[in-house]
């Protein structure tokens, strides 16, 4: 409780309220324009919050986190068109919804939704992340890598269909986690005489580069930006009694697919995308009238909503429990506390129960923001569409090498960055997981560090598998690849069909 009320007593700031309503205004801009993903508009606050206290600074991408995982849907319901990859099963019933005539409810209903997802995700959160890591405390060496061995098996699903891939994308990133001085005996690695990298690359113009330049370049290639095009003249707006109504009719799909959210968010590597799908695979399945799934049903809209807002609560809790990002977003908000010096993992609820809590809080409180600003802005936000790529392309090039620039005041920093971009646009169009490739380069040097330390202390290999922490562990990575192999194989064995929605069996 005593921290609970100092978490109180630091986010409670109106300069840090502020940044998180920016961050909320940002994330929904992005998250309506297709193309333009949530990774994306992450990435390009990172720079932002290198000056601010660590609070305030993951405050505002908290902001832009929750508010661009709810922005998708305005896109998907007004134009068909998935703002973000997470808002695609929006699309199989809130577009219909618009097409017979009620576009406010098809809104309200996804807004709502999203709100309700992200509580009860940010409760699941704020319940399990603080027991995992009191777990997790007892770790020694053998644990964390073993632990770190088990989040680098999520590569084996980060593959995007192709496992081969996923396990290529995922060595190179670990190789280049080792180009600079070694951890442990001080030895250069890999840098051809250079004194930019005796230190390594620096990480977030990786990152950076990898996610938002990269997707950049994508965009700059296309001829032209699709025409957008929305009846201006229909009412968006839609009684809050009615949306509180319809919600409550359908209740036990709200909880259901909020607790399926939360459990694949909190998978590694799984993210808010699959939780859509999936979440709305299943509510068709338990519906006692799956045939009206895509033809404009309420709850196609609030399954695919609820799903993928309660996933981001979801993949909180191994990012902070554990140190393992769940999300590629949760790898920029390491990204950040790694900046300030702040380790996220086993450690972090003892060492900063503080900003623990206040974590916690931005999170309900962004939550917050997105339904109040997005309840009143939505006409607004859509006409965000009508700006060309070319004028918004060369701002957000700009945005990237300045952040890149301010974290070490290096220019080198600027060439990684362009050079890093350029390998994920080239990873891209080889269908190579750039996920995989990060998660690559965050979790390989942490595993090497402490498989070293954990050889150096006892040379005994059997350790790794008699310590009942670490056996487990490991067991679980087994069985994590032997997944995803059955997984692929079966993918490679069969066609995917498709029903009369248009939704591929799950």
């Amino acid at each position: 409780m005593e921290n609970l009320l100092l978490g109180i007593q630091a986010i409670m700031q109106w300069d840090t309220l502020l940044l998180m309503i920016i961050g909320v205004i940002a994330g929904i801009v992005f998250g309506c324009i297709p193309g333009f993903t949530i990774t994306m508009a992450v990435a390009l606050t990172l720079p932002f919050s290198f000056g601010l206290e660590p609070l305030a600074g993951i405050s505002l991408m908290m902001g832009v986190w929750l508010g661009g995982a709810s922005g998708g849907l305005i896109s998907a319901c007004l134009l068909g068109i998935p703002g973000t990859p997470s808002a695609m099963a929006t699309t199989f019933d809130g577009y219909p919804m618009v097409k017979n005539g009620e576009p406010g409810k098809a809104l309200a209903i996804g807004l709502w939704s999203s709100f309700i997802g992200s509580i009860i995700g940010g409760v699941i959160l704020v319940l399990a992340a603080p027991m995992l890591s009191t777990w997790a405390i007892k770790f020694g060496a053998w644990e964390f890598f073993s632990l770190m061995v088990f989040g680098l098996s999520a590569i084996a699903s980060l593959g995007e269909g192709n496992l081969l891939k996923g396990l290529i994308a995922g060595l190179v990133g670990m190789f280049v986690g080792t180009i600079g001085t070694d951890p442990i005996m001080g030895v250069e690695r890999f840098t051809f005489g250079s004194v930019e990298m005796l230190s390594g690359f620096a990480f977030l113009p990786v990152l950076i580069g990898i996610f938002a330049f990269s997707q950049l370049l994508s965009e700059a290639k296309k001829e032209k930006k699709e025409k957008l095009e929305f009846n201006q003249n229909i009412s968006l707006s839609y009684p809050i009694s009615k949306t509180l109504k319809n919600m409550f009719s359908s209740w036990v799909n709200v909880i259901r697919s909020s607790f399926v959210g939360t459990f694949i968010g909190a998978l590694p590597g799984a993210g808010s995308s699959i939780a859509n799908i999936l979440s709305y695979d299943i509510a068709k399945k338990m519906s006692k009238n799956p045939g009206k799934f895509g033809k404009g049903t309420q709850d196609g809209i609030i399954a695919a909503e609820s799903a993928n807002n309660s996933s981001e609560g979801g993949a909180l809790i191994p990012t902070l429990a554990l140190g393992i990002p769940g999300s590629a977003v949760t790898v920029m908000m390491m990204g950040a506390l790694l900046v300030h010096g702040i380790q996220p993992g086993p450690y972090f609820f003892v060492s900063e129960p503080v900003l623990a809590y206040g974590i916690f809080l931005s999170f309900f409180i962004s939550a917050i923001f997105m339904l109040i600003i997005q309840s009143f802005g939505i006409k607004f936000f859509l006409k965000i569409n009508d700006v060309p790529m070319h004028y918004l392309i060369p701002v957000v090039i700009i945005l990237c090498a300045l952040g890149s620039f301010a974290i070490n005041n290096r220019v080198f920093d600027i060439w990684v960055l362009f050079l890093f971009g350029i390998v994920g646009y080239l990873m891209k169009l080889g269908n190579f997981s750039l996920p995989a490739f990060i998660l690559g380069v965050i979790l390989g040097p942490l595993t090497e560090e402490n498989l070293r330390i954990a050889i150096t202390t006892n040379s005994d290999l059997t350790l790794f598998i008699t310590r009942p922490i670490s056996g487990v562990l490991l067991l679980l990575t087994v069985l994590s690849i032997l997944y995803a192999i059955i997984t692929d194989i079966r993918h490679n064995k069969r066609i995917h069909t498709t029903d009369s929605t248009g939704i591929p069996k799950i």
